[in-house]
């Protein structure tokens, strides 16, 4: 379907290394956005990703209206178009939900990232958390704080806004083979807990656990 929609394989960005064929790219977003979707924290931006599948779909957009009237083809183009752009608004979405809910801890981590670390923030997104944070410490100051003594007219809010839950659950796929993987440290109670991960095998397992994981792209979570 991707080569009657008129796509062509090339670089996903013109510094990349990597040329993506449609399948590819689509592939990537899909995973992308499912890591994105059931990960407690936010996850390292794909904005690569998102500007390349947004160059896709005004292509395709463009060769459906060459398309002639009446092909059978046209209605499962739309129907490809609106998946895809489901999928990135959804990606999309759910980033910003994540930003409002934890935009303290995400601004911190931004800041105090080390050179040569990926971003986990897109420029648009720094700039959202960034609006969104002042915002928040406006209206609290305007409602309550300046009401209350002087020595309580100022919030913490890395300390008042919860922090993600890296602790809570997640399933996942193997895409790379992985021998020994700590699931539970030593304690007082028990031992060492450790298991090997075969290549498309699925786990239900502590995401702090297979966070690095997630990010290097050896595992998908589902």
């Amino acid at each position: 379907m991707d080569d009657d929609l008129g796509l062509s394989d090339r670089e996903s960005d013109e510094g990349s290394e990597e040329a993506l064929t449609p399948a590819e790219l689509i592939n990537k977003l899909e995973e992308a956005w499912l890591n994105e979707k059931f990960a407690p924290e936010l996850l390292e931006t794909k904005s690569e990703i998102v500007e390349c599948v947004m160059e896709q779909l005004n292509h395709m957009e463009q060769n459906l209206h060459r398309a002639q009237p009446g092909d059978l083809k046209i209605s499962f183009h739309h129907m490809e178009i609106e998946r895809i752009r489901y999928m990135l608004s959804s990606y999309l979405r759910g980033r910003l939900v994540k930003i409002e809910k934890y935009f303290p801890h995400i601004l911190d981590k931004e800041k105090t990232r080390a050179e040569g670390e990926p971003p986990h923030l897109s420029p648009e997104e720094f700039a959202f958390a960034k609006e969104y944070m002042t915002n928040t410490e406006t209206l609290l100051k305007g409602l309550a704080l300046r009401h209350m003594p002087p020595n309580l007219q100022s919030v913490d809010l890395l300390k008042s806004v919860p922090k993600p839950n890296l602790d809570s659950f997640v399933f996942l796929s193997v895409k790379e083979e992985q021998k020994s993987i700590l699931v539970e440290p030593e304690t007082d109670e028990q031992s060492e807990y450790a298991i090997d991960m075969e290549v498309g095998s699925q786990h239900l397992i502590r995401y702090r656990t297979i966070a690095p994981l997630v990010a290097s792209g050896a595992v998908k979570l589902i």
